[in-house]
């Protein structure tokens, strides 16, 4: 009340200009931090060339060299960008597109309805098999359209498709393993990083709102942290070329224990951002209901800002993995304090959210789910305990002992009265 009462004495140009000034700041640092992770992904997109243009030089020359002359446009277009299942997916759709072209060519003859019709089923075959989108669909459509188009003025054009895109996967599989394998844990650090910065910064920016009961700044970090999508698709595409790295390249052999320790920290982010993001919502609605927000709240709120911090610096490092469950434990004490000191309805969901947060960051350290949820509930008794001591052991009085042989006064039916009236348990 007495920060909302000082605030009124300031005059609406004081109030516009503090706004401008932390507007300017934030847009400052936002900047700053989208520039380096453009010089980051800068560096991913050179190497991903490089290797693109190579497989593609190499299947060119593989084609020539084992298939004859010719204009063998299939094994360079194959052979960029290829990973293990996307390989796979290829072939499959280079032979359902070869099938199903034949097929329909056969029964129906060349046109360009008879095209049409060959690509429709190519690639209803395709998404029939597939089940989704990718590689494969695109290959049986696009081999349904040669063949359709080009086998009545070329005959036999099946055996070389096969045979090109063959080249092209298996080249690009030997640039990617062999003569330029990406290093996983930078693609993955490249990856986190964009992630981390925004959730703890927009984490930071809920304890801030609930410091000084702004409800527009809470409402303001969950609407970043709702632009968090595409971060995510991204982490998860990495997540999955990092794997295939360490899987198929030896040189990379020696980081599977890391990737594997890094990858399994990093898959329970996107939980993480969902429980942030209810934070934040239930934030801003405590505030608009002026709901009493005990300083022990915010502090937990940016303590597990901090330790997701801590999390991510010891992914890269490689370093132990305690100090951020020392930070979760002091983040889940702080809760169990602002509960005792005293929350309302959405207070009490936002600590709630605060609780399972805070047991998703302990099992992205290796804890077990029973152990991670033992440690947080353990903590946030003990931040009761500290608030607001129990009532047992406010009452507990030692018993004194008497002297032995001394008689001991029966106790009469009015003394055990009360006893008898209690509750049973």
């Amino acid at each position: 009340m007495t920060d909302r009462r000082a605030d009124t004495v300031r005059s609406p140009l004081d109030r516009a200009v503090e706004r401008g000034g932390l507007a300017l700041s934030r847009a400052r640092a936002q900047g700053g931090a989208a520039g380096r992770n453009r010089l980051r992904q800068l560096e991913i997109t050179v190497v991903i060339s490089a290797q693109a243009g190579l497989a593609a030089a190499l299947a060119a020359l593989l084609a020539q060299e084992l298939l004859g002359s010719g204009a063998h446009v299939f094994a360079p277009a194959t052979a960029i960008g290829q990973r293990a299942r996307r390989t796979f997916e290829l072939l499959v759709g280079v032979g359902l597109g070869i099938v199903v072209g034949d097929l329909l060519r056969a029964l129906l003859g060349s046109g360009s309805w008879q095209t049409g019709l060959v690509v429709t089923l190519a690639i209803a075959t395709a998404l029939l098999v597939a089940g989704r989108g990718g590689a494969l669909v695109g290959q049986a459509g696009g081999t349904a359209v040669l063949i359709a188009t080009l086998a009545p003025v070329q005959p036999g054009l099946e055996l070389p498709r096969i045979f090109d895109a063959l080249v092209g996967g298996l080249v690009g599989l030997f640039v990617v393993a062999l003569l330029l394998p990406v290093n996983p844990i930078r693609v993955l650090d490249r990856a986190v990083e964009p992630v981390v910065a925004r959730l703890t910064e927009q984490l930071d920016a809920v304890a801030h709102a609930l410091t000084r009961r702004d409800a527009d700044a809470a409402q303001r970090a969950l609407e970043d942290l709702r632009g968090l999508e595409p971060d995510i698709g991204r982490l998860n595409d990495a997540l999955s070329g990092a794997e295939e790295v360490v899987t198929i390249a030896p040189a990379r052999w020696h980081r599977r224990a890391q990737f594997h320790r890094y990858a399994d920290a990093t898959q329970h982010l996107e939980r993480l951002l969902l429980y942030a993001r209810s934070i934040a919502r239930r934030s801003a609605t405590a505030l608009q209901y002026d709901e009493p927000i005990p300083p022990a709240l915010p502090d937990a709120v940016a303590r597990l800002g901090e330790a997701v911090r801590e999390l991510e610096r010891a992914c890269k490092s490689g370093e132990d993995l305690e100090r951020t469950r020392e930070l979760v434990r002091q983040g889940a004490e702080l809760a169990g304090r602002a509960w005792s000191q005293g929350v309302r309805t959405y207070g009490e969901a936002m600590i709630s959210d605060l609780r399972t947060g805070q047991s998703e960051l302990l099992r992205a350290t290796g804890c077990r789910p029973e152990d991670a949820n033992g440690t947080v509930r353990r903590a946030a008794g003990a931040g009761e305990a500290e608030a607001r001591p129990p009532v047992r052991a406010r009452m507990s009085r030692p018993v004194p002992r008497r002297p032995a042989g001394r008689h001991q006064p029966r106790a009469t039916g009015r003394e055990l009265a009360p006893a008898r009236a209690g509750p049973a348990g």
